[in-house]
């Protein structure tokens, strides 16, 4: 692979193909498109502590950018962002790359050794042997959970100033990717906690795919709070999310959906709202998963509610 050779050589792409083959393992990926998933960074993140010693910077926007200069490996922009992609130092952010890239293609080719666990593990061997020859021993050696105890079970002020500090210490591009493995746990958790139930419709799509139609959602937005606790969020289908996070309905302090009076619809629709007006949330059954009531109080007062 390409690469500066500055320090003894980068070691972004070959950490980047490690997390790939890893994910595959995992069976988070499927085919030949390839996301940026939270688990691909945070796997990203750990083999590099895991491998590298050197000093460079664990920026996972690079090699993901920077990997389709290989033949294997070309990006698929998102709509409207075909010309930023061009432009190679904005890319160096983690929330542009989010942005601008939709997914990345790997060879067909790629993907079907991959798949094979056999062939995978020769290409896993090959690039610890070529790259990481003094600390190869070292993969697999981390087990990092510490985000997802911190999401499941940090108290909410204590995981807030974590946050706090993490953003202090630093850099825009290390806490970006930081926020975006733990927005990561919170999306995946909430639904699981909820049996993947929207908690005022009651929707419930089971499907053999990984698909789901219900959204983890923010009592407090996370830019406002800094929280991706458990009791900061609830499980909603995408349409009752939206009319939540606009303020148009709201939670009770005795769990009960109320109305904002600010709006006009057509209660004629199947899919008007008035439908769950004082309907009781379907809570998780273990109790300290329950939202903060204090948490919806504060959405009731941010958007008016009587």
């Amino acid at each position: 692979m390409k690469r500066d050779m500055k320090n003894g050589g980068a070691p972004h792409k070959p950490i980047l193909i490690l997390s790939l083959i890893e994910m595959f393992e995992k069976q988070m990926f499927f085919n030949n498109q390839i996301y940026i998933l939270p688990e691909l960074v945070s796997s990203f993140k750990t083999h590099w502590n895991e491998l590298v010693k050197t000093n460079h910077h664990p920026i996972f926007a690079l090699p993901f950018y920077h990997l389709n200069s290989e033949p294997f490996w070309k990006l698929i922009p998102n709509l409207g962002c075909e010309k930023w992609i061009e432009s190679k130092s904005s890319m160096r952010s983690f929330n542009n790359l989010t942005t601008a890239i939709n997914f990345t293609l790997i060879d067909i080719e790629l993907k079907e050794l991959l798949e094979i666990k056999e062939n995978s593990d020769v290409l896993k061997y090959a690039v610890l042997d070529k790259y990481f020859p003094e600390t190869k021993i070292l993969f697999g050696s981390i087990i990092d959970n510490s985000q997802k105890i911190d999401v499941l079970n940090e108290p909410t002020e204590i995981y807030k100033q974590k946050i706090i500090e993490l953003k202090n210490k630093l850099d825009e591009n290390a806490f970006q990717e930081e926020v975006f493995v733990r927005s990561g746990i919170f999306k995946r958790e909430i639904p699981k906690i909820y049996n993947n139930t929207c908690a005022i419709s009651g929707l419930r799509v089971d499907a053999i795919l990984n698909v789901s139609m219900i959204d983890a959602c923010h009592i407090v937005p996370f830019s406002e709070g800094y929280n991706d606790t458990l009791i900061n969020g609830f499980a909603l289908c995408p349409n009752l999310h939206r009319a939540f996070d606009r303020g148009l309905i709201s939670i009770s302090n005795d769990y009960k959906v109320i109305l904002n009076n600010n709006f006009v619809e057509n209660k004629n629709s199947t899919l008007n709202l008035n439908q769950f007006k004082g309907e009781l949330l379907i809570l998780p059954k273990n109790n300290e998963f329950h939202p903060s009531l204090d948490n919806f109080k504060h959405h009731r007062k941010r958007f008016g509610f009587i």
